[in-house]
């Protein structure tokens, strides 16, 4: 299969690569072109626009940065789609809008299939991040073989949008783990405790989570690099809160999520690293967040294998089950 990749970012460079690594023909695009000669220079083809890579591949990989930027990308290649071809978003994006751009490459006779990914970019990078499939079942077995050289564990979610409302939900979990964290650290600080001593109390405790075991590293390290920005954290929060809106949940936490990271935007910057939210408590309280031993970036130490179906409970096995 020829496949195309749109979008070659911080989290789009990574699983462009697992495709290139994996033996892919794989054919990229992007708006940087150093960031394509990057690719071409390791063996893939460099496509002039986002139609001449739908025109020339079987499969187009789209990981942009928001909804609009998406939509701009996908438009543009609709004249080339037809019963051949298959659309893969792998953005985090609005569920309405994921749905419109599906039903207009349904309208060309191609498929669609929405594909957000969880776990981090160091994960992406070794081909061990969770992917969510939002796609009728068909489609999803026809991927499937492409969905798990890009992740470790695949997730069918129902119907296109699904994958989407619960890849928001997940990020929203993810925001609420890492202010939880950062008030914990900061407050452990204020108390005298050591911040190493702290960092391995939260871990083996029933407090911790994902977020801690990896972010709470690079804040008390000082580099806070995540390749995630708060602008991006506003996004995913924001769509979470419209989801409950539109559902009429009323919720409290999620609100106060978002006012807080508008504070942090308006503090720091749009593009600053996503963890530095917690410069908001350290500026508060004179306090540094800091300590030795901890790694200035993320690296997947778990080794690349082939990825397989998640089943959810009472389902019958994956179609890939050993």
């Amino acid at each position: 299969m020829r496949m195309g990749f749109v979008g070659l970012g911080n989290v789009g460079s990574k699983l462009a690569g697992s495709l290139l690594r994996n033996g892919f023909d794989l054919t990229v695009y992007d708006l940087n072109p150093e960031l394509v000669a990057t690719f071409v220079a390791k063996g893939a083809k460099a496509a002039d626009s986002p139609a001449s890579l739908m025109e020339t591949c079987d499969a187009v990989i789209t990981c942009l940065p928001s909804p609009q930027a998406c939509a701009a990308v996908v438009e543009t290649m609709l004249p080339h789609i037809d019963d051949t071809k298959i659309w893969m978003e792998m953005s985090t994006t609005e569920v309405s809008e994921v749905k419109r751009l599906a039903a207009l490459v349904a309208e060309k006779g191609g498929s669609a299939i929405e594909c957000p990914v969880s776990g981090g970019c160091h994960r992406a990078d070794t081909g061990n991040i969770s992917i969510f499939a939002g796609c009728d079942r068909a489609t999803f077995e026809r991927m499937l073989p492409t969905l798990t050289t890009l992740g470790r564990r695949v997730l069918h979610t129902g119907e296109i949008g699904s994958a989407s409302t619960l890849k928001v939900m997940t990020n929203y979990l993810a925001t609420a783990n890492l202010l939880t964290c950062c008030e914990a650290l900061v407050t452990m600080k204020a108390a005298g405790i050591d911040l190493n001593t702290t960092y391995e109390a939260m871990k083996i405790s029933s407090g911790t989570s994902f977020v801690h075991e990896t972010e709470s590293q690079l804040i008390l390290n000082g580099s806070r690099d995540v390749s995630f920005t708060m602008d991006l954290v506003k996004k995913d929060i924001g769509l979470f809160q419209a989801l409950a809106e539109a559902a009429d949940v009323p919720l409290e936490i999620s609100p106060l999520l978002v006012e807080i990271f508008d504070d942090g935007i308006a503090k720091y910057g749009e593009r600053e690293l996503s963890p530095n939210i917690i410069r908001r408590l350290e500026d508060a309280t004179g306090l540094q967040i800091t300590a030795p031993g901890f790694p200035t970036e993320l690296v997947d130490d778990e080794p690349e294998d082939h990825g397989y179906e998640v089943i959810p409970t009472g389902l019958s096995k994956p179609v890939l089950a050993s």
